[in-house]
């Protein structure tokens, strides 16, 4: 249950709506008082306050979004004098490029490719200064009218230098099952490749208007990602250029030392894709077979019980020889 309601105020800002509520918190528009200007006031449910975790997770955040002074991050204001927790964030006008891709299924390649290039703007600046979002989805892009992006939701966001954060659940350690990247499934905590390979998710999506990897639970859709390859994306749609299917595989490696190395290599790809080589990739041919995580257990215990006849084996033959 709220603390608050519409048409209180708190300390220095009025609470004017209810813009968005989690399991966490919820997020109000609100006006600074002292300024007139709108912002947003994200403010915990009573009972995450007790809980030190997430308050650690929230005060992470924060100090996050203070630091950060760029156009496509949304500013978080400091405030040492309040009576309660809450974090004051910019107002920004737009809509979650979650909503964009709900109403258009799929957007233009032209109009993709800007997007993308706008976030890899703004992930180069986030990792130059230490940081790693982690949680990188369409929930948490903001658009405006012309396409400009902001990046919220620093929860689970990593800072060099300072200590890691643990969580006893999965989906707040790791961020979103259809966009972490496999090493993250693998239990590591995650770096700069990891952003890109989420908007490398991304930008399969804004294409295809699907995501590349699937599942009945998160659990599948991971194990999907570690096992499967993706339908290509011309197979969806053939106006998409061989070039651009070949930016989207190249972040999407599974193996992080094979993706691009920094938001700065991507994004020049994306602008000089007549300079792209396109290579004769087998996913290409493979990505018809599905394998499941029930077979590769089945192969791992098949390799097992293989073990006792090829010692047997060996033994045989140095018996014969000797």
């Amino acid at each position: 249950m709220d603390t608050v309601r519409i048409g209180d105020q708190l300390d220095h800002y009025s609470i004017d709506s209810l813009v968005a509520r989690s399991g966490m918190a919820s997020i109000f528009r609100g006006t600074d008082l002292r300024t007139g200007r709108p912002v947003a006031i994200k403010i915990p449910h009573p009972e995450m306050e007790c809980d030190p975790l997430f308050f650690d997770r929230f005060r992470r955040e924060e100090e996050i979004g203070i630091m950060l002074d760029h156009p496509g991050v949304m500013k978080v204001f400091a405030d040492d004098d309040r009576s309660q927790v809450y974090m004051v964030m910019e107002w920004v006008d737009g809509r979650l490029l979650r909503q964009v891709l709900h109403e258009r299924g799929k957007l233009p390649a032209e109009r993709a490719v800007t997007i993308a290039l706008r976030i890899c703007e703004v992930l180069e600046y986030i990792h130059k200064h230490g940081i790693v979002h982690r949680d990188l989805k369409p929930e948490n892009i903001m658009i405006d009218d012309q396409d400009r992006v902001k990046l919220i939701d620093f929860g689970i966001a990593a800072k060099s230098g300072a200590r890691r954060l643990t969580f006893t659940n999965l989906s707040q350690v790791m961020g979103t099952a259809e966009y972490i990247s496999p090493e993250q499934v693998k239990g590591k905590r995650g770096d700069a490749r990891s952003d890109l390979y989420a908007l490398g998710i991304m930008l399969y999506e804004m294409l295809t208007g699907k995501t590349p990897f699937s599942g009945a639970n998160p659990f599948l859709i991971m194990n999907d990602r570690l096992l499967n390859n993706p339908v290509p994306p011309r197979e969806i749609d053939p106006s998409i250029s061989p070039a651009l299917q070949e930016i989207v595989y190249r972040v999407l490696e599974r193996d992080p030392k094979s993706r691009y190395a920094s938001a700065h290599e991507f994004a020049w790809d994306l602008q000089h894709q007549d300079q792209v080589g396109v290579a004769d990739r087998p996913e290409l041919r493979e990505w018809k077979q599905r394998r499941t995580p029930w077979m590769r257990r089945i192969l791992f215990y098949a390799m097992l019980a293989l073990i006792p006849v090829v010692i047997f084996g060996l033994l045989l033959l140095v018996a014969r020889h000797a």
